[in-house]
């Protein structure tokens, strides 16, 4: 899954995209490079991250979307947390809902209930502006398993059928370092129902802390070394920003399992 932000103050790339013949051009390439999905972004979710309006978020994400949608068979994903702007973007085209909030608003569902969808459901404390000071665990683990199974309930009550449901542990989303190691290493048990996990770890804040470097073009090494080693633990979808790199360290990667 190819990373495509279309905001002016996401972590790693804020700005770069903003113009629609930039992003476009950029998500193509993705593409070439190895991208079986691109993940279309309108609002920066970095910790801190205040809300955009859903007005603006549209404004981002469509035109690129539309124009995606005519250029490529690509599978499309819309990374949003707005019923408003998932439906619009569906109705655009796209193929699949990814939701950091993991589905708890029921328009949201509800919206996807009306569609042949994939849905991307990520564990999330709180939201992106105070998350981090909500990083408080008893048992990690099993509190993003029980989540994860609410969620399927919730959505089975909508008439969503599991099958078409990831799920995304959150990696960074009001986690510390600790907890973002400890999802890592138990990352088959967080497969209930045996449904898919997705990983979004590239080029994070965790990452820096290890390492002891700053530099966003320096985290890339650790995200593919990352990249191969949740494939080896089983997850099947990695949502990277060097999709060339990424795809080759997990068809080395897979070439051994």
């Amino acid at each position: 899954m190819g990373i495509l932000n279309v905001t002016p103050d996401s972590f790693s790339d804020g700005g770069r995209y903003i113009q629609i013949d930039t992003a476009v051009a950029h998500g193509l390439q993705l593409v070439q490079e190895g991208a079986d999905i691109l993940d279309v972004g309108g609002e920066s979710t970095r910790p801190g991250a205040a809300v955009v309006s859903a007005s603006e978020e549209l404004a981002r994400v469509i035109p690129v979307i539309e124009r995606l949608r005519s250029q490529s068979d690509v599978a499309l994903s819309i990374d949003t947390s707005k019923a408003s702007v998932a439906l619009a973007a569906l109705q655009a085209g796209v193929d699949i809902v990814n939701d950091i909030s993991g589905f708890r608003d029921p328009a949201m569902i509800e919206v996807c209930s009306s569609y042949n969808c994939g849905l991307v459901a990520m564990h999330m404390k709180g939201v992106p502006l105070t998350m981090q000071k909500q990083a408080i665990y008893q048992n990690l683990v099993e509190e993003v398993r029980e989540i994860f199974l609410s969620c399927l309930i919730a959505l089975e009550e909508f008439g969503i059928s599991e099958d078409r449901v990831l799920f995304d542990p959150g990696i960074g989303f009001g986690k510390n370092l600790e907890h973002n190691l400890a999802l890592l290493r138990q990352l088959p048990e967080l497969a209930i129902h045996h449904r898919p996990l997705l990983v979004g770890l590239s080029r994070k804040s965790f990452i820096a802390q290890i390492i002891n470097d700053e530099s966003m073009s320096r985290r890339e090494h650790a995200t593919i070394a990352l990249t191969s080693y949740t494939r080896a633990k089983g997850a099947l979808v990695h949502r990277v920003h060097a999709v060339k790199e990424c795809s080759q360290a997990l068809k080395m990667t897979e070439s051994l399992l």
